[in-house]
This record gives C-alpha cells, sequence and structure tokens, in this order.
C-alpha cells in the first residue's frame, strides 16, 4: 500500500462547505475509491456491485462517481484528464475545487483489485449514517408527541428498507422515488405548462413526427431544433429561453447537414445549445447498453431534448415486432421521461399512410402525440396530430416551405417553414390534377398573372406539381382572364415599375407611350436627340398589310389589265397597261 496517500479527515472536508463531522462519512475511503475509478473501468463496475451513489457522501465525490459513470456507460476508459473535461463541459468545475481536487485524487491511487475493499467500508458507513439519521427522525416524532402506532411503523418501513437493500444491493430508494407527492402534484397546475416553441409538444413530453420519405421531416425538424436552440421564434410562436437540444442523426450526410443549417441562416456563432452527433456509434436503443449510451450523453451534454433521426436506424429488434419497441420503451424513453427529458423521434410511413408509421403498432403507444407530416405540392405541407394523450396544444398546421436558390446552391438564409396567411382551398381547388388545382398552386407561389405558358411550366416543375400541356394552357388562360390580383397582377420582369424619374431620353415601358416629345413624328414614338444616328425611314409594305390580303393601291393608280396589282416605275411613266410580268408571259 505504498502508493496510497492518506489523506486527513479535515482535508477531506466537502468541497460544498460540509462539515466531516455532519454525519457517519468516510472521506478517507472515498477518496481512494474515487481515485482508483477515475483510471480504471474495472474498479468503478466492481464498486458499483457494492455502493450506488446514494451510499457516497461528499457531493464533490458524487459528481465525479456520476461522471465516471457516464464514461463507462459510453464504452470510454475513465481517465483524470477526461472527467476534468466532463464536468467542465457542464460548468460544474466549480464543485471540485476549480479541478484541483480531480488532480489531487487521481494523483496516486489503488489498484482497481483494491477498491472493492474500501467501497465496502463506504457502504458500511453509510449504513450507520442511515441508522442515524432514523434516530433522528425518531426523535423528532417523539417531540411533537408522535403515539406509539406511528413509532412502531417508523421503525417497521426502516428495517423493511434495510433488508431490502440488504437483499438486492441497492435498496428501495430507487423505486420509491417514483411516488407521488399528493401535496406537490395537486398543486402542480399541468395545463398552464408553457409549450416548447413551435406548440407542438410540452416539457419532458415524448413525441413522433411521421412522414413520407419526400416529405422532408429532417428538414422541418432540423430548423425547429435550431430555432429553439437559440431562442428564435417558430411557426409564429413568441421566441422563448434556448432549450439544450441533442440531436442523433443516424440518416442524414454531414454535407447535407451543413447545407441544410446554411439555408436556414446558421453558422458556427449561431448554434446556441444544439449539440449535433452525426451518425453516434451508441449501441441500439432497445437494449440496456443502448439506453445507458443514450442516457450518458444526454448527462454530458446537459441536454433537455433529445431528438432521434430516423428512430429505425436506432434499433436492432424487427420493426414489426412489438418486442422492439417495448424494448426501446423500458431502455431508452422511460429514463427519458423519468427524468424530464423531452424527445422527438422520426419515422417513416408504411406501406399504408392511413395506418401511421411502420412496422408495430405498440410504437404509438408510449408517446404523447403523433404528428403527421404530408406534402401537398408546391411546398405546401400539412401537419396533422392523430394521436395525443393530453390533447393540449393545436392538433392542426398549415405550412409553407420557403427556399431559394443561389445557383446551384440554396442561398444562405433562403430557407424556412411558416404558417400559411391564406384559408385554405376547398373544392376543385383542393383536388391534385384539376385546372383549378394549378391555379391555386401558382396562385400561393406568387406566379404572376400574364406569365406565360412556358413560364407557368417551368414553375410547376420547380414545386414538383404535375400538369398537362392542356392544363397549363387552360390554367394560364383563366389567370389572364380574370380580375386583377394584388401582389400577382403583371409579371416585374417583363414589366419593371415605371422610373420615379425618368432618365432623359427614356420611357418606361409601363408608360402608354401617347405623349409627344420634341422631334416626335408619330405619337407613342420618342423622336430624334442629338447625337443619336437617325433611324432611316421604312417605306410601307407594297405586298399586304398583315392580314393575309393585297394592299390596296391609291386611286390614281393605274392598274395592270391582266392581273390588277398596281403599275409603278417606268412601265407607268410610258403608259404600258400591264406589268413586266404580265408582259413576258
Amino acid at each position: 500500500m505504498h502508493n496510497v496517500r492518506h489523506m486527513p479527515h479535515a482535508q477531506a472536508a466537502d468541497n460544498d462547505g460540509l462539515s466531516s463531522n455532519r454525519a457517519p462519512h468516510d472521506a478517507e475511503a472515498e477518496a481512494l475509491v474515487i481515485g482508483a475509478i477515475m483510471h480504471s473501468a474495472d474498479a468503478y463496475n466492481a464498486c458499483a456491485q457494492i455502493i450506488d451513489r446514494g451510499d457516497i457522501y461528499l457531493p464533490a465525490h458524487r459528481l465525479i462517481w456520476d461522471t465516471v459513470a457516464g464514461l463507462v456507460a459510453a464504452n470510454t476508459p475513465p481517465h483524470p484528464v477526461l472527467v476534468r473535461a466532463e464536468i467542465e463541459k457542464q460548468g460544474l468545475l466549480h464543485k471540485v475545487d476549480g479541478g484541483n481536487l480531480i488532480n489531487q485524487l487521481g494523483a496516486d491511487y489503488l489498484p482497481a483489485a483494491n477498491a472493492p475493499h474500501f467501497a465496502e467500508q463506504i457502504y458500511e458507513t453509510a449504513r450507520a449514517r442511515r441508522y442515524d439519521e432514523h434516530a433522528n427522525q425518531l426523535k423528532a416524532a417523539v417531540v411533537r408527541g408522535a403515539a406509539g402506532d406511528e413509532l412502531n411503523a417508523l421503525v417497521a418501513d426502516f428495517n423493511q428498507a434495510e433488508q431490502l437493500r440488504e437483499s438486492t444491493g441497492r435498496g428501495p430508494a430507487h423505486l420509491v422515488a417514483a411516488l407521488l407527492n399528493w401535496g406537490t402534484f395537486f398543486a402542480t397546475d399541468f395545463g398552464s405548462v408553457q409549450l416548447l416553441p413551435g406548440r407542438l409538444m410540452g416539457p419532458g413530453q415524448q413525441i413522433t413526427v411521421v412522414g413520407d420519405g419526400k416529405a422532408g421531416k429532417s428538414l422541418f425538424v432540423q430548423e425547429w431544433m435550431w430555432r429553439m436552440a437559440t431562442g428564435q421564434t417558430f411557426l409564429g410562436d413568441k421566441p422563448q429561453p434556448p432549450v439544450r437540444i441533442l440531436y442523433l442523426d443516424a440518416e442524414n450526410g454531414q454535407e447535407q447537414v451543413q447545407e441544410r443549417f446554411l439555408s436556414f441562416g446558421a453558422g458556427p456563432l449561431s448554434m446556441g445549445e444544439l449539440r449535433y452527433a452525426s451518425f453516434p456509434p451508441i449501441r441500439p436503443l432497445d437494449t440496456a447498453g443502448g439506453g445507458a449510451d443514450l442516457l450518458a450523453l444526454v448527462k454530458a451534454t446537459t441536454a433537455e431534448l433529445v431528438v432521434i433521426d430516423t428512430v429505425s436506424r436506432f434499433i436492432s429488434g424487427p420493426e414489426n415486432d412489438a418486442d422492439t419497441w417495448l424494448g426501446f420503451y423500458r431502455h431508452t424513453l422511460l429514463p427519458l421521461k423519468r427524468d424530464r427529458v423531452s424527445s422527438v423521434r422520426l419515422d417513416h410511413f408504411g406501406k399504408d399512410k392511413d395506418r401511421g408509421g411502420r412496422g408495430s403498432s405498440a410504437k404509438t403507444q408510449d408517446v404523447d402525440h403523433v404528428w403527421e407530416l404530408s406534402a401537398q405540392g408546391g411546398g405546401a405541407l400539412t401537419l396533422k396530430r392523430t394521436h395525443t394523450r393530453t390533447g393540449i396544444g393545436p392538433d392542426h398546421f398549415a405550412l409553407q416551405r420557403q427556399a431559394a436558390r443561389d445557383g446551384d446552391n440554396w442561398a444562405v438564409g433562403g430557407t424556412r417553414h411558416v404558417l400559411m396567411v391564406h384559408e385554405p382551398a376547398t373544392g376543385p381547388a383542393a383536388i391534385p390534377g384539376t385546372v383549378e388545382h394549378v391555379v391555386n398552386v401558382l396562385d400561393r407561389a406568387g406566379i404572376p398573372n400574364d406569365a406565360s405558358n412556358r413560364t407557368v411550366r417551368l414553375a410547376l416543375a420547380e414545386l414538383q406539381v404535375p400538369a398537362g400541356n392542356s392544363k397549363i394552357a387552360d390554367a394560364v388562360a383563366i389567370r389572364k382572364g380574370r380580375p386583377e390580383t394584388p401582389g400577382i397582377d403583371r409579371s416585374p420582369e417583363a414589366f419593371p415599375d415605371p422610373l420615379p424619374d425618368p432618365v432623359p431620353g427614356t420611357r418606361s415601358r409601363n408608360t402608354p407611350g401617347t405623349e409627344e416629345t420634341a422631334g416626335q413624328m408619330v405619337p407613342g414614338t420618342p423622336g430624334e436627340h442629338p447625337g443619336t444616328p437617325p433611324v432611316p425611314h421604312v417605306p410601307p409594305s407594297k405586298r399586304g398589310n398583315g392580314e393575309g390580303r393585297p394592299e390596296q393601291s391609291k386611286a390614281q393608280d393605274p392598274l395592270c389589265e391582266r392581273c390588277g396589282d398596281p403599275l409603278h416605275g417606268y412601265r407607268l411613266d410610258r403608259g404600258y397597261t400591264t406589268c413586266l410580268q404580265c408582259h413576258a408571259a
């Protein structure tokens, strides 16, 4: 034991100000065990069979124990440097004397094989502490005049708890923590709980967002989470304080994720409280190991909300097997819910959309809300709540996905989801494939009324709305022939707004063009200006008036006796009665 550093009890005083003689505890044994587990996962696992975090008295030691537990659960070999980094990431370094306690306990440490011996000492001291607390409880009951039956009940409850602890190794503390405190319970107004930004869920709730592969579930949820993590408004909801979010993504490549966040307007200095794990190496979440991995990651990031994208990528069992989802709930969702950590999981529709997400129906039995996201074409989306446990909040959202391109890429800050501000289409306009639906889609997209067939065809292709040439022609005719619609009446590209102060020598193409200018020879045609080459005069056509009929000759021009064409030139001057062509014939 030459490498064991014995710490005086006075030196091992609680770093948070707790006195070493306030209650029975063994600060030296705790220090030795904590030093050992910071260097060895085996030491932690062996000690965890004897004690739990509740047996550790000093809060600073308990914080290090919890941190090592998270590293071990994530299959990360513990080390004092990693422990310090994790505690610093949580902003709790001040609870371990700025990290000095970690350095002290990690300098000299026990071999892993010796750690369980001191864990036994911690267990016995914790047992003495429980008896001490029980004795104080009895004394307090006697002082207030408790009857003998109440005292007997206190003794019986204590003895039962100790017997359970002896038989299970942990006792019922983790079980009785689930019992409701009726006073606190009925004093809580659950109906007034503030919903999270977007009004899709409340704190601590668990929801599913279901949709087909073309609906853009990830795009929607990624923007939602980014705005929630940065304290921005979303779907018309008022801004709230930023929420700490952990996003698990096993669906989208990093280049795609980067492009999306840039299109939202995000950047390296504007990600707020969002922590994003790309293809994280955690075990399946329908297993005990996977649940422990996720909880360790949640603890390391202090997340208040977890996103799982997509849930089928994080399970090992068959999707159609109810046991898969029961295991997922037991090992992952239940611990999250118990710790009041919200969760959003993304899922795909099955073959039959009317039956919701694919796989077993057990998937929807453990969530508070199920939201179905459907694309309606033209960037229009519907978000409908099909299952709810609480009924709090809206049941339906009509959304518009706005996006702008910058060349081949999406424009920075040009993508967002907003609530539709117009009434939803009804009748034929709501039925895809009808001319009315095409007109409605063009109106919602802001396509000008005077847009040509070609412009409309390109717009519909961009909006991914199928329409044949005949429907496009009918829709164009309807939109051009109806009364003016504010905002989309004329194409700004074809007819830009008039200049407020026309440049000399220029005229807006929106101006009727009936006023005269200096040197103007024909109304509507600007006159020539100094320095501008004169436009050569073009004589009127002698072959017709543009409608397929010969131009009528003037009354004084003699006509050819054979063809009726007017005579001109030398034949007219010399008195010929036929034109050159008829004479040659």
